[in-house]
């Protein structure tokens, strides 16, 4: 079915079963995150807090918490927005599949938004930034916030709904120096087109007026985080996912979602005021950093509005979800962008951007007797320059023409890799680049480096499962064969550690090495062997390619950096972020709330 409102799919889920209300007044510091985070870890379905402490609204978590409940929600429009994407990639497929192109013409003409012919602000009523639930989701985050906003701005050169963005950044509602119901925080990253709105309006010399949806249809959340095209509304893609059109007016000069359950309006310009923390999705606080304000004109909300929200922490949180459901709507679509691209899998349990895997093609030249990477250095370069991709931190690659091989085997990914790379020629970085704005393994915010590790061509090693004997006297552990994680001491200052690590290393052999190819330095390396996650979470987010890759025999051949085998530096280092812990006092609140509702969670 299409739903018109959030209440009507909140109804839509309790009738099948995927819906628990807890009527108990819970406190929006900490305890509904705490509750949240405690049933999507089990699979729970969606949550509906009835009674929330400062707020008359409802609240509403967890609506994409499975992939299978996604796929119930939007169950009427989920294959023909496929095949709609499917038939922009291969526009053949509409001759291929006419009958059911035939059925593409009501969903073009739902992906195209409607304007109320008649402003109806009747249907809210004004009200202030207090007036909304204000929930602090970790102990550190600096105020309350907004984590399931669609944030619309229109480009002031050509405004109109068809070239506006609709995008998902998290928004501060209080706290740090922000003016209570006067500002509030506006965090957008790179590679988001409200930067190329507001530079253009900046340009002009005006302010970009911002309008922030919350709640509607399930449908424009999702839109909000799909990574269209630059010159693609993603209110088209929401009329389409929801089988109804996309309705607004304007107020005052801004545009309103006639179905958002709240909507903020306000003006950007050259301000900044500190936003954060905040406890961010690869696992650690994103600290705090000079971030646009945004003067509140007004804030609307409808009668009996529901306010909707998600818990961001480390993988796999409810965004897990979300990235599963685009996936699922877009099928191929990157590899048809990318020539010779065969698979790519951003990893959830790394943090997302902080490491992919990719399989490819290698075309060049077949005639040649020795397999080595060509087209595949190609295909790094495109993915590494395509969008958010582009935030990528570790990029391992290879090319399987049996097609075995499947980047969603992680372990058997990174063995293939291991078996066959060249530590001679296939390590390949990028040095003082832009790194995603979360991740604060780099040398300073947004800035830091990558690696390419290309692998192509025959077996040349049989990874082992034995610790080479130098390692007697170390705190080690096998994680799979080929990997080390050695336990270290706390990591001090750069400079410190470089010494540190050459005096390690001295006397270890190449050949003590010949089949343990990567050598990763951590903190805790029970905590790394207790899970392939765990070890992914550690050795992926807390490292810097180019400042925390060692080597042994590490040498540098007309700039090209070579090693006989690979040493990461993942510990924590003191500028790096400190991880989200959850509160002792807080989970035993949670117990007792549940156990007072009889709620097995």
């Amino acid at each position: 079915m299409s739903y018109s409102s959030l209440h009507e799919c909140i109804l839509d889920l309790e009738k099948k079963g995927e819906l628990l209300r807890i009527k108990e007044e819970v406190d929006p510091y900490m305890e509904m995150a705490a509750i949240h985070l405690r049933i999507h870890e089990k699979g729970g379905p969606a949550i509906l807090f009835e009674r929330v402490k400062g707020t008359k609204y409802n609240c509403v978590s967890n609506l994409f918490g499975t992939l299978e409940r996604s796929q119930y929600v939007f169950r009427n429009s989920f294959s023909q927005v496929q095949h709609l994407i499917h038939v922009k990639n291969n526009p053949a497929n509409i001759f291929n599949h006419f009958f059911q192109s035939l059925a593409l013409l009501k969903t073009a003409f739902h992906a195209w938004p409607l304007k109320n012919p008649l402003q109806k602000p009747i249907l809210f009523e004004e009200i202030k930034i207090s007036d909304l639930p204000q929930i602090h989701h970790w102990q550190q985050d600096g105020g309350a916030f907004i984590t399931l906003p669609q944030v619309y701005s229109e480009d002031i050169e050509n405004p109109g709904v068809f070239n506006a963005n609709l995008g998902m950044y998290r928004i501060q509602l209080s706290g740090n120096e922000y003016k209570q119901n006067q500002e509030v925080g506006l965090h957008y990253q790179l590679h988001r087109g409200i930067g190329v709105h507001q530079s253009k309006a900046k340009l002009k010399g005006e302010p970009l007026k911002i309008s922030i949806f919350v709640g509607g249809p399930p449908a424009h959340s999702v839109a909000a985080v799909m990574p269209l095209p630059e010159n693609m509304s993603e209110l088209t893609f929401a009329g389409a996912l929801a089988s109804r059109r996309f309705r607004y007016f304007y107020k005052d000069g801004y545009c309103i979602s006639s179905d958002a359950d709240f909507v903020i309006t306000g003006e950007v310009n050259d301000e900044v005021k500190p936003e954060g923390p905040f406890g961010d999705h690869l696992g650690y606080y994103s600290l705090t950093h000079p971030f646009p304000v945004m003067k509140v004109h007004k804030v609307y909300a409808k009668k009996n509005a529901i306010w909707p929200f998600t818990v961001v922490g480390r993988p796999p949180q409810e965004d897990t979800a979300f990235g599963q459901l685009i996936h699922k709507l877009t099928g191929s679509a990157l590899q048809k962008e990318i020539p010779g691209l065969k698979e790519i899998h951003a990893v959830d349990a790394a943090g997302v951007h902080p490491l992919l895997l990719a399989i490819g093609s290698e075309r060049y030249t077949p005639y040649n007797q020795t397999k080595q990477p060509a087209e595949l250095l190609t295909i790094a370069n495109h993915i590494l320059g395509k969008g958010q991709l582009s935030l990528a931190k570790f990029l391992l690659i290879t090319a399987n023409h049996q097609d075995q091989l499947d980047t969603h085997d992680i372990p058997a990914f990174f063995q293939y890799i291991l078996e066959r790379i060249h530590l001679h020629r296939d390590i390949h970085f990028y040095t003082h680049t832009s790194i995603d704005t979360l991740d604060y393994s780099g040398h300073a915010l947004n800035q830091g480096s990558k690696v390419v590790l290309a692998a192509y061509g025959e077996k040349i090693r049989t990874l082992s499962t034995e610790i080479p004997s130098v390692l007697a006297n170390y705190k080690t552990q096998i994680i799979i064969p080929g990997i080390i994680a050695l336990q270290w001491q706390t990591f001090t200052t750069y400079e410190q550690e470089a010494e540190a690590i050459a005096e390690l290393i001295k006397n270890w052999r190449k050949e003590d090495f010949e089949n343990i190819p990567l050598i990763v330095l951590c903190d805790d390396v029970d905590f790394c062997k207790n899970s392939f996650s765990n070890f992914l979470w550690v050795s992926f987010t807390r490292c810097n390619p180019a400042m925390d890759m060692y080597g042994i025999n590490a040498n540098t051949i007309y700039k090209h950096w070579a090693c006989d085998a690979l040493i990461m530096d993942s510990r924590s280092k003191p500028h790096h972020a400190p991880p989200l812990l959850k509160n002792v006092e807080v989970e035993k609140r949670v117990d007792e709330i549940l156990t007072r509702a009889a709620i097995k969670f």
